[in-house]
């Protein structure tokens, strides 16, 4: 099977502890099966194993994404990286272009995409094995999941099927030829009107996943783009109409077939839906006191929490900032947040990850920053220098090598390490390293690098 797993959004709609580089599917707020915290993004990834969905991953998404998808699920699944952001429709076709260019899959072999970060039972995955069957059965040129609603929300599309039942008459979901054909799409109603869908025209919520035939899609995106081979693809990407998948395909396309997935699914993109399958009410150093009644609150901050009294709340503590917020109103927090915006305060990389500590002005007007760099065993940051600042890191922890404009030593706890403005500088870590690096200079944001090569 070949999946193609989307990774996009913003950050903001779970901020604080969200941002640019830290989208809501890379936040271990989730337990797996041994009581451990996992993303979303990881729990997808665990389920699609265990479901024994074998085959190809690939994961297109942004070059802000690439090193938490890194972090959390290593060298296992591909990247297929957009130049820009455009939508659901030029990513999926980009990847298409990397399976078919790159990897040499047959036009005729099935390729399903779904989004990283559904909330579902196995069961969802066991659907996802079926719209395989149909498109290898050749059921219709394009294969929906339709999500049987728990209640009319105004916040999904819908897939509204075509009266008289499915094709074979088995009844949708019955067995694995079970299939609706569709009639048409609903585009988030009002409740209202979503209520009455569901219940005159039996409507469904539309998941965003898609099974088709590779040559299917390739086709449809060489009538917008045309490219012959993945480089290609790549480079005219910025030509791909800024288009969703449903808009671009499925409203357009004749041959639908839809399968039914009955259980649980959630979209976790407000902390509102987010905290109805946290497991524990308390995440970090928390103190829920008396009188706390349906309220979650998360702390990444290095200090304690303390939440008294508090009925439906959601509070959230990271180094980006602190929300307190009634849960419900929690999902229109977005043109807050954007009144409160700055630089990611907290990043995951590859390598490991840092956390600014403490950011704002010098006496005599350049900058200062302080950050907590994480680089686990084995890994490393690459030879670099900075044009705008100077550094001064002190080793808190573990053992690594040190370069400075090409010599090498050996750092341990305790050890100061000095960086001009200008010396090409790596470090890796022969057991996990922590370092608090202060930064001083008329500049301190990230875009001041320049990368060059060394070999360990």
């Amino acid at each position: 099977m070949n999946l193609i797993l989307l990774s996009g959004g913003s950050g903001q709609r779970l901020w604080p502890l969200s941002n640019e580089t830290r989208s809501k599917q890379f936040l271990k707020v989730l337990r797996n099966d041994a009581g451990e915290p996992e993303s979303m993004v990881q729990r997808v990834h665990r389920q699609i194993r265990a479901a024994g969905l074998s085959g190809r991953i690939v994961v297109a998404t942004g070059r802000s994404q690439v090193d938490p998808i890194r972090s959390q699920l290593g060298a296992e699944v591909e990247i297929v990286l957009e130049p820009e952001r455009r939508d659901t429709f030029p990513a999926t076709a980009l990847a298409c272009a990397f399976l078919a260019h790159e990897k040499g899959i047959p036009e005729d072999e099935p390729v399903v995409v779904l989004p990283v970060d559904p909330y579902a039972e196995a069961a969802y995955f066991e659907t996802i094995r079926a719209m395989e069957r149909l498109v290898r059965d050749g059921a219709a040129d394009l294969v929906l999941m339709g999500i049987r609603p728990t209640y009319p929300s105004s916040k999904y599309g819908y897939i509204l099927p075509r009266r008289g039942g499915d094709a074979d008459g088995a009844g949708a979901g019955a067995d694995d030829a079970g299939y609706l054909r569709v009639a048409r799409f609903q585009e988030k109603p009002s409740e209202a009107l979503a209520a009455r869908l569901i219940a005159e025209e039996g409507a469904l919520w539309n998941g965003g996943v898609f099974a088709f035939r590779l040559g299917y899609l390739l086709r449809i995106a060489r009538t917008h783009v045309d490219f012959a081979t993945y480089a290609e693809a790549h480079e005219r990407f910025a030509q791909f109409p800024r288009l969703s998948f449903d808009y671009a395909v499925a409203e357009k396309e004749p041959s639908i077939a839809m399968r039914v997935y009955e259980g649980v699914w959630k979209d976790l993109g407000t902390w509102n839906t987010l905290t109805e399958v946290m497991e524990r009410p308390a995440n970090g150093d928390v103190v829920l006191g008396d009188g706390c009644e349906n309220t979650h609150a998360i702390n990444e901050l290095g200090i304690p929490l303390v939440v008294l009294g508090a009925k439906d709340m959601v509070v959230a503590a990271g180094p980006d900032g602190i929300l307190v917020s009634d849960k419900a109103r929690s999902a229109h927090m977005k043109p807050y947040v954007a009144r409160v915006a700055r630089r990611p305060m907290v990043e995951e990389r590859r390598w490991g990850g840092y956390r600014v500590l403490e950011v704002g002005p010098c006496g005599d007007g350049l900058q200062s920053l302080t950050k907590r760099i994480d680089v686990r065993a084995g890994m490393g940051l690459g030879y670099q220098c900075h044009a705008q600042r100077d550094e001064v890191w002190t080793v808190v922890d573990g053992e690594g090598e040190f370069v400075l404009e090409g010599a090498a030593r050996r750092i341990r706890r305790g050890d100061v390490l000095r960086i001009g403005r200008g010396e090409k500088h790596a470090v890796r870590a022969e057991s996990d390293l922590r370092i608090i690096a202060v930064q001083i200079g008329a500049c301190v944001d990230e875009d001041d690098v320049e990368r060059f090569e060394w070999t360990w």
